[in-house]
């Protein structure tokens, strides 16, 4: 084995945390001299080829093509077409026929003035933005008979026909949802969130295990797409905002809180800017933003402060990710600030269509309830290749695992016929002040974890050993300092 090659060597974990709780380190390839010889987690050389890798040179194409969608100067003010403020009044066909009005003239703002608004599912249209002025709040019902009929979407990377998102699209483009007003879905444990479940759970209680089971199954066995059929008495969540096959998407200024499932989901979009967004929701499932199987998307300037990941890239789960075929690519993520949430940036584990060519720079991490930096996941059931990520001048406070996890085990592991890949992971100038350990990267044999770099970072308070199984990893010019 390559001394530069990062696997798993139990012998030596013992010696290796030992030399890290002695005191800091300053390496060269991340080991002293002292240390290069009982650890195989670095090269005692630079590694001239590692910075090679890392081509950013293809963000300025991408950033070119991201382009916001412009709307004509067209004022559509809810409270014209029947909305009525003070929360308690439905405002679903007031705000419905706001939309139509705005897409039947060609386009335009439909505006939500200062007040709160009740409303039940809001689907937009080509050439709508939805505007939410300050002092604005949209509050949804929890009543999920406001989100029937059904429509066609996903569940957790599952093609099917579901509750409707609070907020969606579907084939539509140049739609927009702005703010600086507050979108608030209510939910919480005694409605949405509920629907869960629980390790032990009554039986007379919602529980989306049965309807969710079923669904597995379908995609097991390639029943077709339009006869999942689901809905009322299933109890599988909606995700609070998603453009469904659209292009020129912009999310932008808006708080979002009380989502039932995930926040923001891009599924199969082209052209999306998510942008000085504010998410504070920390139900199960409540990721930040999921684009899925959706390419050319810009997520700046955002604060996440969520129940899961704070993002979460996707392209479907199984054989509907594999059978649809698109990965999500060409990903911009910059100038955000996380704070709890399961991962920083996630890839996974709906991962089946693949990954690639992510640029995530210039962020601030900080929690104790932040579990890693950059979380990959997949398994030998999900499968998919990802690669070409890229992730720069990053600041950490706080983390509570690791700074980059890379998890093969993850749910079914290695217990599949479909190998996943990893492969051009580049990291570089990230600053962890309080982190347990730098690497948790586990595969398995027949899977690749390959060029896989962090590169001049510095790492402090380290108290555990680094953990690396069946994976070519590799940290180049670091600095290490252990814990007192």
């Amino acid at each position: 084995m390559d001394n530069g090659t990062a696997q798993s060597r139990p012998r030596n974990k013992l010696l290796i945390l030992n030399l890290l709780l002695a005191g800091a380190f300053l390496f060269n390839g991340c080991l002293s001299a002292a240390a290069a010889s009982t650890n195989d987690l670095a090269s005692s050389t630079p590694d001239t080829r590692s910075s090679a890798l890392s081509d950013w040179s293809q963000l300025p194409a991408v950033l070119n093509r991201i382009k916001p969608p412009t709307f004509p100067n067209k004022l559509f003010p809810i409270i014209k077409f029947g909305a009525v403020a003070g929360g308690s009044n439905d405002c679903t066909s007031a705000i419905r026929r706001a939309i139509e009005a705005c897409h039947e003239a060609g386009g335009g703002k439909v505006i939500v003035p200062p007040g709160e608004f009740l409303t039940g599912a809001i689907h937009l249209l080509s050439n709508v933005e939805l505007h939410l002025e300050k002092g604005a709040t949209v509050k949804f019902q929890t009543n999920s008979k406001a989100y029937l009929p059904a429509v066609f979407t996903r569940f957790e990377g599952m093609e099917c026909y579901n509750y409707s998102p609070l907020i969606y699209a579907f084939e539509q483009h140049d739609i927009a949802v702005t703010g600086p007003g507050i979108l608030d879905g209510q939910a919480g444990n005694e409605n949405w969130w509920e629907w869960k479940g629980k390790k032990v759970s009554k039986p007379d209680r919602p529980n989306q295990k049965k309807a969710r089971d079923r669904l597995i199954k379908m995609v097991e066995q390639n029943i077709p797409p339009e006869q999942r059929r689901f809905g009322e008495g299933d109890f599988l969540r909606p995700s609070f905002i998603e453009p469904n096959r659209c292009r020129n998407v912009l999310i932008q200024g808006v708080i979002i809180g009380g989502s039932p499932m995930w926040e923001i989901h891009p599924l199969l979009c082209t052209n999306v800017i998510v942008r000085g967004v504010e998410i504070i929701s920390h139900g199960p499932n409540n990721d930040g933003c999921d684009p899925e199987s959706s390419r050319d998307v810009l997520i700046e300037g955002c604060t996440f402060d969520t129940g899961d990941d704070c993002i979460a890239i996707k392209s479907g789960r199984n054989n509907d990710g594999r059978r649809i075929g698109l990965p999500s690519e060409n990903l911009v993520i910059r100038h955000c600030v996380m704070r709890d949430g399961h991962g920083g940036v996630t890839i996974g584990s709906e991962i089946s269509g693949g990954c690639r060519n992510v640029f995530v720079e210039n962020c601030r991490m900080d929690s104790a309830s932040l579990d890693r930096v950059l979380r990959l996941k997949s398994n030998a059931v999900r499968g998919g290749v990802i690669e070409n990520i890229f992730m720069r001048n990053i600041e950490v406070g706080w983390v509570a695992d690791a700074v980059l996890q890379i998890d093969f085990m993850y749910e079914e592991g290695p217990n599949g016929p479909h190998k996943p890949a990893v492969r051009n992971v580049i990291m570089e100038k990230i600053t962890a002040t309080h982190t347990p350990r730098v690497l948790n990267v586990v595969g398995f044999p027949g899977a690749e974890i390959s060029n896989v770099r962090i590169l001049n970072s510095t790492f402090k308070h380290v108290k555990k050993t680094n953990i690396v199984q069946e994976a070519d990893v590799k940290l180049v010019n670091c600095a290490i300092e252990a814990a007192p």
